[in-house]
């Protein structure tokens, strides 16, 4: 053992010229890391403990920031907004990549077209995702209740209601879903063929092959798309924010676009820095709860349990 540990380490005048050379390669990658990675978090730690806004100079105020946010309205309400995008939102963007995926796998006419078309939301980019949506659901001049309008029925303020703003872009985060269909489709056309065949020959219907056997051979990648769903749902931000800056009433402002508030609009960058430092423990947690409670759910081939 102690010659292993010995020879893991560069020992001839040749080795570390190497092992040096080696370093000096990747050095752009670890400056990088060191100054865009590593840098960050820990500055950002050592803020949330103080009271900064980058004029002063930090003043050193401990968990007061964290203490804080118990009794904040403002906090319990982003809080509240972002836990209802996330559970609602995460579950559905998945379950629309998946049917769109099945729809897609099938043999349907113009099959690569749709696939392109399907796909096309993912490389658009949000900003102009963004300024579509508003184009479609306005309730002045959006094309969708213009012709609402002119067939003689209400206008629907998708937009600039309180009550409809979070449902107008759970839609849109389900339109949205194209990468996720991606993978989805290329799990599907791993499926062996041989289940299905068996499970027409026992009698299944179509409901049945897939519940029983589309749905067990791709769950591994339903939990990898839930498990990013729930992370990039805690930081939601650009959507909401062009669309409506969190608006009507504060009914879309989410966890991310209050954290941004407060950095570059009011320069509180301690308590930007603590609102992040809770965001990661949040989404740790989430994430270790998915993954602590899918185990009895996930099917990966030749496991044993």
């Amino acid at each position: 053992m102690v010659i292993a540990l010995r020879r893991s380490f560069p020992a001839t005048p040749r080795e570390w010229r190497n092992f040096l050379l080696g370093v000096a390669f990747a050095s752009p990658w670890i400056i990088g890391f060191l100054g865009f990675t590593i840098y960050p978090i820990g500055s950002a730690l050592y803020y949330s403990f103080t009271r900064y806004d980058l004029v002063r100079d930090p003043v050193w105020i401990g968990v007061q920031n964290y203490v804080a946010f118990a009794d904040d309205p403002d906090f319990n309400l982003v809080v509240g907004n972002t836990f209802w995008w996330v559970l609602i939102s995460s579950p559905l963007g998945v379950l629309s990549a998946f049917l769109m995926a099945l729809l897609l796998n099938s043999r349907i006419v113009l099959r690569s077209f749709f696939r392109s078309i399907f796909f096309f939301p993912a490389i658009v980019p949000v900003v102009v995702t963004a300024f579509v949506w508003i184009f479609l659901l306005n309730v002045q001049y959006g094309a969708i209740n213009s012709t609402l309008q002119a067939m003689g029925f209400k206008t629907i303020p998708f937009i600039s209601s309180p009550d409809l703003i979070k449902w107008s872009l759970v839609v849109i985060h389900m339109w949205s879903q194209g990468a996720a269909m991606v993978i989805f489709l290329a799990t599907l056309q791993d499926v062996p063929k041989s289940l299905y065949e068996a499970a027409t020959v026992d009698g299944a219907n179509a409901l049945r092959r897939m519940w029983n056997i589309t749905v067990p051979m791709v769950s591994p990648i339903i939990l990898f798309n839930m498990v990013m769903s729930f992370i990039s749902g805690f930081q939601y931000f650009t959507l909401p924010w062009i669309m409506t800056e969190g608006g009507p009433s504060r009914s879309a402002e989410f966890y991310a676009i209050y954290l941004y508030r407060n950095a570059f609009r009011w320069f509180r960058m301690g308590k930007a820095s603590a609102l992040a430092w809770v965001l990661f423990v949040l989404i740790l947690l989430f994430t270790y709860l998915i993954f602590r409670t899918s185990g009895r759910l996930v099917y990966y081939a030749g496991a044993t349990r």
